[in-house]
């Protein structure tokens, strides 16, 4: 939703979210800006000059520097002394760092999941894929992606990896595995808006594979094809960086 720069401004600085629900002006900006760092509106080392970012959101700087400095601490926005805020650079090392940490957290909270979950746990996994598997087969129909379909794929990715992870007690392990998702998306994302070098690679059958071993309460295996999965991932963003031409 746009904050225009005219018309009343909802009272204590909140406007609507996308699901009708009150949000900060500072929440807002935070959720707008990160979605355009991942997407790749901001190039990585991109300068974020407030003026500009005010321009294009509606908003005060309050706000924004309230979510850039948030971002900064998720690690999507880097600043410099003397020169102020930019989107973070990327690189093959961060990118596997970032995946190996989330395989650490992930798996442990995978463990505690599987330790812990209940039937409403194991319905939610099992609701969580059959949405992914359908849009996937949507996609595979189309013979190819736009952005909202881009969008509703990414949406349905996150739910079903989430789903894995939700009962595993702790908010802690939670919430790191979401910002870690959102930095390994941002390297994921071109090699599914472009071309796919992975078009022998079956997600979807993996995926299968680690909601069965889950369903089945087989952790060692579970955790095992998770990791593998993140690893496969990553071991084709690494060929695509390598074979992208230079901006």
């Amino acid at each position: 939703m746009r904050v225009g720069r005219s018309g009343a401004q909802p009272a204590n600085d909140e406007i609507l979210d996308s699901q009708g629900g009150a949000a900060t002006l500072a929440e807002a900006a935070y959720r707008r800006l990160r979605q355009d760092i991942v997407a790749g509106v901001f190039a990585p080392s991109q300068p974020l000059r407030l003026e500009l970012l005010k321009q294009r959101y509606g908003l005060s700087f309050s706000p924004l520097r309230e979510a850039l400095n948030r971002l900064q601490t998720e690690r999507l926005v880097a600043t410099a002394p003397l020169r102020g805020f930019s989107v973070a650079p990327v690189s093959i090392e961060e990118m596997w760092d970032a995946t190996e940490t989330r395989i650490l957290i992930e798996c442990e909270a995978l463990r505690r999941s599987i330790a812990h979950g209940d039937d409403d746990w194991e319905a939610g996994i099992v609701a969580a894929f059959h949405a992914l598997d359908l849009q996937v087969r949507r996609k595979a129909a189309a013979g190819g992606i736009g952005d909202d379909e881009l969008i509703a794929l990414e949406t349905r990715h996150q739910d079903f990896h989430r789903a894995l992870i939700v009962r595993c007690r702790s908010r802690r392990l939670i919430d790191i595995a979401d910002q870690l998702y959102v930095e390994t998306q941002r390297y994921r994302l071109p090699t599914l808006a472009g071309q796919n070098p992975a078009a022998s690679r079956d997600v979807a059958l993996e995926h299968r594979e680690i909601m069965e071993a889950t369903l089945a309460r087989r952790s060692d295996e579970a955790v095992a094809l998770l990791a593998a999965h993140y690893r496969r991932t990553s071991t084709l963003v690494e060929a695509y960086m390598q074979n992208a031409p230079a901006k």
